[in-house]
C-alpha cells in the first residue's frame, strides 16, 4: 500500500496593495480617506519624492503642492496644479 504524501497549501503570495488613484489630504475633499494617510502614502513626482503634497491623482497626472506661505481666507494654504509622472507608494 504506498501512501500519498501529505499535501500542504501553497501560501498564496501577499496581495500587491496600490495606493488609490486619487487621493486628498484635507479633510472637506470627497478623495479624503483618513484611514490610508494614517497608514503613509508617500509620492514620486517625477523621479523625486514629494512630501508636500496636498492631492494626487495618477491617472490624470498631476500633484496640488502648497504655493509658498499663501493662504486662502480660510487659513488653507493656496495650492497649484504640476502635471508630471506620479506614482505612490504606501510607506508601511
Amino acid at each position: 500500500m504506498s501512501e500519498e504524501p501529505e499535501t500542504i497549501p501553497e501560501a498564496s503570495p501577499p496581495a500587491t496593495e496600490t495606493p488609490p488613484d486619487r487621493l486628498a489630504a484635507q479633510p472637506n475633499s470627497p478623495f479624503y480617506n483618513a484611514d490610508l494617510l494614517e497608514r503613509g502614502v508617500g509620492i514620486i513626482f517625477n523621479g523625486v519624492e514629494r512630501t508636500n503634497v496636498d492631492e494626487y491623482c495618477v491617472s490624470e497626472g498631476w500633484v496640488k503642492v502648497a504655493a509658498g506661505n499663501s493662504r486662502d481666507r480660510y487659513g488653507r494654504p493656496l495650492t497649484i496644479k504640476v502635471k508630471g509622472d506620479v506614482k505612490p507608494y504606501f510607506k508601511s
